[in-house]
């Protein structure tokens, strides 16, 4: 019985094509209908923090002594008038006429509200009486029927003498996750077009750059198939569905790629369609089994942090890269096992592949000598590259992590218009309060005179608009209500939450027998980047240490993993540095067409790194396997790095090239926080591609020589990882020295497929 490995996997999903294709058309089939049926219901754009923060617990006091909880949820329509006032018969006619349709769409829609003529409430009346606002209360589970609301609203606003908008969490969820999908198919379509000119270009034939694509969608359609039934049982962010396609889209096709290439080359050698398959399935296909774990591994440092957003966003890409790997030794296999040599069908004019394969010591071509001209001066090439990076990287401490808030949203959504015109007539831009929950004796005076000073201290503070008291002496509880001036998602939104916790409240009931929490859209915030400030440092050691073990026992070298590690940092770093540059502070944001705001969004510093750093030590991977494969059979340390950077430099080019479009696709959208993470993976992507990969490896492992596999000796029982089918050639003792501190019986390494020239 053949021992499993990547190889035999080829091999069998090659011979049994049809019961793999097969299977795999099947697993397609039912993602696509558990997407199509399931994924609405289980898409939100709510997360949470799982370790019970303050304001987590404000809202079980409020649930547990009061019965309130996330049943409903608050919507505002704002009504307009260019030339008559509240006290104009036809103004109160026109608002009692269009509550009555809204309250007609029944207690599954809108399930209670009110207006000024109900009431009187003269809060509810802009200064110059010509606005006036509808509360409105709807069910949680009508969050999917707002559109219904939406449509009332919109045969209101027909014109005339009336402006009619609605504003509210659901509406929000509703605007951004529509734009998110009009991002999303922007992304796509840039991405796809791009892979395929450049695929196209790396292959030299229409039908070889298909299949990479079909590869990637594949991978996708399962990923997001999983994850909508996970969306029953847990909420799935919105955006977790981009995240998802761009990283489908990057390592599907990246993986597809070299394996492909590998195939065309072992064909082009003489062998056999199977042995060919095989082949490539235990090189090729090996190091991306290696290159998917240590991206999996830096997408798990995700699933540490106790916030959903993180964790989803960690789940989601993590299924994508589990789909693409498996596609890519099963279904590849299969499809090329089917298709044959009419993989190189519809050949591109003046982009011919060679016919055949340069000899294994051929030198020569532009990576080759990029490669011998950085090795020649490695300090200056080194000192200049990192310098370079690290300049870049100096912008990144003054990186301000927060919420960009409803005034960044796109122009034209219902959603900001209704933001702009509360905060011009009412001072406020959404009725989300901060809200104070005091857990005391309602009747001791020392609660109540601690109550007073703090909605005095309250009342000072230019952050907060009006308060408002509610007493509740059967549960022995207390909530004040603070309205935030202007956006409750922005900084001084946040800052204010935070004064109110860290002063007013406890100059307020300092030495009081009570608890006081505050809860709120915008104290959600705050727990949010104290959670994110936490434990971004958790996750760096935890991605960083086991990235350092799996490149230890990959490359039986502690000094490749740290160099690769330090590489990655610096890459990181100057990432950072260029957000700032570009979104704080505005360099260049015009120009790329990207909104300058105050902060980059909360959490996706930390979500970087981790996407950054499993893909960055993707290339790694496919680089240093190829050169620990030449230095072993030659032991010449320079000759090995210009071999394996000639021998990927195309291969590793075109998969940069699409991950830099697909990820700039997304950057393309309209949503900040989406440009951000675009533009963030773009960037990244395109420096580890150049001069990360083209001058400070080379330059590092010329000036470290032998040392760069060195290995101590009490380190020499890690396991070896061979290739099968490809059994280790001892090198002439006079050519190939033995590795310091390795064992004798050096291991084959794990090799990705060469180009047929640059």
């Amino acid at each position: 019985m053949s021992r499993l490995s990547t190889g035999n996997l080829a091999r069998a999903s090659a011979r049994h094509r049809w019961i793999t294709i097969g299977a795999w058309l099947g697993i397609l089939a039912a993602a696509i209908v558990l997407a199509g049926t399931l994924l609405g219901d289980a898409l939100t754009i709510e997360t949470k923090l799982t370790n019970n923060p303050e304001s987590a617990q404000a809202d079980t006091l409020l649930h547990e002594r009061l019965g309130q909880s996330n049943t409903t949820l608050d919507e505002t329509a704002i009504v307009r008038s260019t030339t008559l006032t509240v006290d104009d018969p036809a103004y109160r006619s026109y608002v009692e006429a269009l509550y009555g349709d809204l309250t007609a769409l029944g207690d599954e829609v809108i399930t209670g509200g009110t207006h000024y003529y109900l009431t009187g409430d003269e809060s509810l009346v802009s200064a110059d009486r010509r606005t006036t606002l509808i509360p409105l209360v709807i069910p949680e589970d009508a969050r999917k029927r707002i559109d219904q609301v939406h449509q009332v609203v919109n045969q209101a606003d027909g014109g005339g003498s009336f402006q009619v908008l609605i504003t509210g969490e659901a509406t929000l969820d509703a605007e951004i996750t529509k734009v998110a999908e009009e991002d999303l198919a922007i992304g796509e379509g840039i991405g796809l077009s791009v892979a395929l000119v450049v695929l196209a270009l790396v292959f030299g034939a229409i039908a070889a750059a298909v299949l990479p694509m079909v590869l990637a969608i594949a991978a996708i359609i399962v990923a997001v198939g999983v994850a909508a039934v996970a969306g029953q049982v847990i909420d799935v962010p919105f955006f977790v569905i981009n995240v998802m396609t761009m990283m489908g889209l990057a390592v599907g096709i990246d993986y597809s790629l070299f394996i492909v290439s590998r195939f065309r080359e072992e064909r082009a050698k003489g062998l056999e369609k199977i042995d060919a398959i095989a082949t490539a399935g235990a090189t090729a296909g090996r190091t991306v089994l290696l290159s998917g774990m240590t991206v999996a591994l830096a997408l798990m440092g995700l699933l540490i942090t106790p916030d959903s957003a993180n964790q989803m966003v960690g789940a989601g890409s993590l299924l994508v890269v589990i789909a693409a790997v498996l596609a890519s030794m099963t279904l590849l296999p299969a499809l090329l096992s089917l298709m044959g040599d009419k993989v190189n069908a519809i050949r591109i004019p003046l982009i011919q592949r060679r016919k055949t394969t340069q000899p294994a010591g051929a030198n020569g071509g532009f990576w080759y000598w990029t490669a011998r001209t950085v090795m020649r001066r490695p300090v200056v090439s080194l000192a200049l590259a990192a310098g370079v990076l690290l300049v870049a990287a100096s912008s990144a401490f003054d990186l301000k992590q927060g919420e960009v808030g409803v005034s960044a949203l796109p122009d034209g959504l219902m959603s900001k218009e209704a933001f702009i015109l509360l905060q011009d007539e009412f001072g406020f831009g959404q009725n989300l309060p901060a809200v104070v929950v005091i857990d005391g004796p309602t009747d001791a005076a020392s609660v109540a005179a601690a109550t007073e000073r703090l909605e005095a201290a309250i009342a000072s503070d230019s952050a907060f608009v009006t308060s408002e008291l509610a007493i509740y002496p059967d549960a022995n509880l207390s909530v004040l209500s603070a309205r935030l001036a202007g956006d409750p998602a922005n900084q001084q939104a946040m800052d204010a939450v935070k004064r109110l916790r860290a002063n007013h409240i406890q100059t307020a009931f300092d030495g009081v027998p009570a608890n006081v929490v505050v809860t709120g859209e915008t104290a959600g915030l705050v727990d949010l980047t104290e959670v994110t400030d936490t434990y971004t440092p958790i996750v760096f050691v935890f991605v960083l240490g086991l990235s350092f073990v799996l490149l230890t026992v990959a490359f039986r070298s502690i000094v490749i993993p740290v160099k690769a590690i330090l590489m990655n940092l610096l890459s990181v770093g100057a990432t950072y540095g260029l957000m700032v540059l570009v979104f704080q502070k505005g360099v260049g944001a015009d120009l790329l067409g990207f909104q300058q705001v105050e902060v980059i969004q909360t959490g996706l510093p930390l979500f970087l790194f981790a996407i950054l750093f499993g893909l960055s030590m993707d290339y790694h991977v496919f680089l240093l396997s190829r050169v620990r494969e030449r230095f072993i059979e030659t032991g010449d340390n320079s000759e090995a790095v210009a071999y394996g950077l000639r021998s990927t430099g195309r291969l590793i080019t075109g998969a940069a090239l699409i991950m830099v479009a697909v990820f700039g696709g997304f950057a393309l959208g309209d949503l900040v926080a989406i440009q951000q993470m675009g533009f963030g993976l773009a960037v990244a992507v395109l420096i580890d591609a150049t001069i990360v990969r083209s001058i400070l490896v080379p330059a590092a492992m010329a000036l470290l020589g032998d040392r760069n596999w060195y290995l101590p000796n009490w380190l020499s029982w890690l396991p070896d990882l061979r290739f099968e089918g490809a059994p280790a050639q001892a090198p002439a003792p006079s050519t190939a020295p033995r590795i310091a501190g390795s064992p004798a019986n050096v291991p084959v390494p794990l090799t990705v497929p060469s180009a047929a020239g640059d």
